[in-house]
């Protein structure tokens, strides 16, 4: 029987793991760690009884996954949970823009900056899944929906700053600011609009759901669905070398390229082994998890019904920050990312003590303590925030990257989306999952499209491993 090893147990090793699975051949995935899961993970991390994820959050990108929709994950225990207001962007004056999963009701938030927001999301959030369809896989293939790509192309292509400017509000600038800052990129560059534009399209196609019971839940359906196919997961079982992979026809590495050089080693071809080494990460995280009584004291109420909220101020200081961040300085105002997944998710509080997640974006390798800045963030939204603290739980890049190795230096988006690796990544080729050494494969989210537990880097990956075998290809190792 035709046998598969996959390294790492992401949301990316794991569909890839099952698309093979599904496709009659044999799987082993071998996971590091104690638990599977790699970013999509979820545990107490403040107090008993609380449940907080480590990395891996809201998922519009996941519920709205080609690959991820054809498995039925609900039918393996996997259950969305939807907040009443998708995001939150509050502004010092005091309200803040609300992105709902309706196109119509976000622009009745906005004012004047309405009928904009509708002609710009109404139609890509109508034609997501035609665009995911085609911008999901790899650059190099035929598009399928090739006049929606055309529209969406230029449009995709423009720095985020003057993409901004054509909301004439603050609310409306801000709101597109703290999504489109999820490049984790400076805002002036091109193709910094691409990330912005498919995340909200794919809220107002999907919204921005939790999974009950934390991200993990995503995590145990795919292995469920693994184990139901005859797969199997071997934890503590860490792979540093080529040695350590048992025999198998095809293998796929669902790690950051760094890793995938100390694994293949000589085998690697120098081409690849050059763009691996060249290859750029993205800045890092840090990461505060808060055990608050009663919830967050917002100063527009309406931020205490969303899923996610964005502490950046205007869009101005949004850019600021990132380009401060890009250059590997500090700022004293960092982007925030806060989640309050207990809104949509009840059962992850305990009374009326609630997890509340947050992470700002700071330098790659950041080395200082930024659990004050993060916290002076909230508190200036939300007058009366540290009041309200129980407990905190803070992990800067080191610590992410101890947890998860995929993180390095605190990137957790699998490498830097500048103007190259957006589109291009892990290196440019025909087929950027395969590392040139015949049968094995890279499958993390460092390939194409990138971050979210969506799964597609792994089933692209595994699409083309199944294309080796039809070849006649076998033993990878």
């Amino acid at each position: 029987m035709t046998k598969a090893v996959v390294v790492g147990s992401g949301p990316n090793g794991l569909a890839a793991a099952v698309h093979l699975a599904r496709q009659g051949v044999e799987v082993q995935v071998l996971e590091a760690a104690d638990t599977i899961g790699g970013g999509t993970r979820s545990g107490e991390l403040t107090v008993p009884g609380l449940l907080h994820d480590h990395c891996s959050a809201f998922h519009p990108m996941g519920a709205g996954s080609p690959y991820l929709q054809t498995l039925d994950l609900e039918r393996y225990g996997l259950t969305w949970k939807w907040p009443e207001i998708d995001c939150a962007h509050p502004l010092d004056s005091g309200d803040a823009g609300l992105l709902h999963r309706s196109v119509a009701a976000t622009a009745a938030g906005l004012g004047e900056d309405g009928a904009r927001w509708q002609r710009m999301f109404g139609g890509l959030a109508d034609g997501f899944d035609d665009l995911a369809s085609d911008l999901m896989r790899p650059i190099a293939n035929v598009p399928r929906h090739p006049i929606r790509l055309a529209s969406f192309g230029p449009r995709a292509l423009l720095p985020a700053t003057v993409t901004a400017r054509w909301w004439r509000t603050e609310r409306g600038r801000a709101l597109f600011g703290g999504v489109a800052a999820h490049a984790y990129y400076r805002l002036d560059r091109p193709a910094t609009s691409a990330v912005g534009l498919m995340i909200i399209a794919a809220g107002h196609r999907y919204g921005w759901p939790v999974a009950e019971g934390g991200s993990q839940s995503i995590t145990t359906a795919l292995a469920t669905v693994l184990a139901d196919r005859g797969g199997k997961i071997t934890t503590g079982a860490r792979v540093r070398t080529w040695g350590d992979i048992p025999a198998a026809d095809v293998v796929l590495l669902d790690v950051a390229p760094s890793a995938a050089l100390g694994i293949l080693g000589d085998r690697l071809p120098d081409r690849v082994a050059r763009a691996y080494r060249r290859f750029k990460h993205a800045p890092g995280a840090f990461k505060v998890d808060f055990a608050v009584d009663g919830g967050v004291p917002w100063t527009d109420p309406a931020c205490g019904r969303a899923g996610t909220v964005h502490l950046g101020g205007t869009f101005a200081e949004i850019a600021h920050a990132e380009r401060e961040v890009t250059a590997g300085r500090m700022p004293q105002r960092p982007y925030v990312l806060l989640g309050q997944q207990y809104v949509a998710d009840p059962t992850r509080s305990k009374g009326d003590l609630h997890p509340l997640y947050a992470y700002a974006h700071v330098p790659h390798g950041y080395t200082g303590d930024a659990t004050e800045a993060i916290t002076a963030q909230i508190e200036r939204f939300a007058p009366g925030f540290r009041d309200r603290i129980v407990a905190t739980t803070s992990t800067g890049p080191a610590g992410l990257a101890e947890f998860n190795p995929n993180h390095v230096g605190g990137d957790i988006i699998g490498g830097a989306n500048n103007e190259t690796q957006v589109v291009l990544r892990p290196r440019i080729a025909l087929d950027p999952y395969s590392t040139g050494v015949p049968g094995t494969y890279l499958c993390s989210a460092s390939t194409p499209p990138g971050a979210g537990a969506h799964g597609m880097c792994g089933y692209n990956a595994a699409q083309s491993a199944l294309r080796y075998l039809r070849r006649g290809g076998g033993d990878a190792t």
